[in-house]
């Protein structure tokens, strides 16, 4: 029997990955819309969109995480406003909503994973209106709403941290990484992957609804983030320099520790997301990816 997708946010680095993950399944008929196609903070767009969908991945975002915190209504307004018709338009046609929202939730004080049912409490406003988003599935969608944490994404769709360190390895002989925040590094395919299980489980109603962590397992920094790319593409991982965030000031605060637990998968009786180390492998084989490798491999730097 097929079931019928709708993706928002398809044009982005999740987003063209959730497409691609939904296109190896022969009863899935996906329906993709990009930010030029679908507009969330128009409620009449979003209800038009919805209709005759059962499953909304929604990966359309703000991600901008210092523009949020010099344009938090702007940012809200798509993060929280948006979110929040999405859940009425689920609500409204009885689809269910698998929308991705982030770690930055917290506010990065802890010293063991966070649960899926910690406290929340962000520390900036890219946060805040994710934790709005948040509470709208919650309240309007208690049984069909699944809302995914996840954090560090990096895929080759789109702007993220592997590029940006494998693009500055061909140009720089060393770079200086951040040591003092704690995170998951998670690849976008994956969480792909995940997100359409959880949505199968979920249409046969063996996946609970609420909250569920899409990160990668273990933990890592940014710095070692950085060396295992590296290390991982063939490059010297001691030419990544070790550094405190205060090296790199920003607009908007970081929470010092994102790290996720993962208890609620066992639930749904699917495994969380594999070691982020094996994770990131898998992903630098990828066209983009490699073709940044090889670039940084054949530069002479002085």
């Amino acid at each position: 029997m097929t079931t019928s997708w709708l993706v928002t946010g398809a044009h982005g680095l999740l987003g063209r990955d959730v497409l691609a993950e939904l296109a190896t399944d022969p009863d899935a008929v996906v329906t993709g819309l990009g930010r030029d196609g679908l507009d969330i903070t128009d409620p009449a767009a979003v209800r038009a969109a919805a209709a005759g969908h059962q499953v909304i991945v929604n990966c359309a975002a703000w991600t901008d995480v210092d523009g949020a915190e010099r344009s938090e209504a702007a940012a809200t307004a798509v993060n929280g406003t948006g979110v929040r018709h999405l859940a009425r338009a689920c609500a409204d046609s009885g689809a269910l909503l698998l929308h991705v929202s982030t770690d930055y939730v917290f506010p990065g004080d802890a010293r063991l994973p966070y649960p899926e049912d910690a406290p929340t409490g962000p520390v900036n406003a890219y946060g805040r209106g994710k934790l709005a988003g948040e509470r709208a599935v919650a309240e309007l969608l208690p049984r069909t709403g699944y809302t995914v944490r996840t954090a560090w994404l990096y895929g080759p769709h789109g702007p993220n941290f592997v590029a940006t360190v494998l693009g500055l390895a061909a140009r720089r002989a060393t770079l200086d990484v951040v040591a003092d925040q704690y995170g998951q590094p998670t690849w976008s395919r994956a969480l792909a992957r995940q997100l359409a299980a959880l949505g199968r489980r979920a249409l046969t109603g063996r996946a609970p609804a609420g909250v569920y962590h899409g990160t990668s397992s273990g933990r890592t920094t940014w710095c070692g983030l950085a060396r295992e790319t590296f290390r991982l593409s063939g490059l010297d991982p001691e030419r990544i320099r070790p550094v405190g965030s205060d090296k790199f000031p920003r607009p908007a605060p970081r929470p010092a520790f994102g790290v996720l637990g993962h208890d609620n998968w066992r639930r749904a009786g699917l495994p969380p997301l594999p070691q982020w180390e094996d994770q990131l492998a898998s992903a630098l084989t990828a066209p983009a990816f490699a073709a940044l490798a090889e670039a940084a491999r054949g530069t002479r730097r002085p």
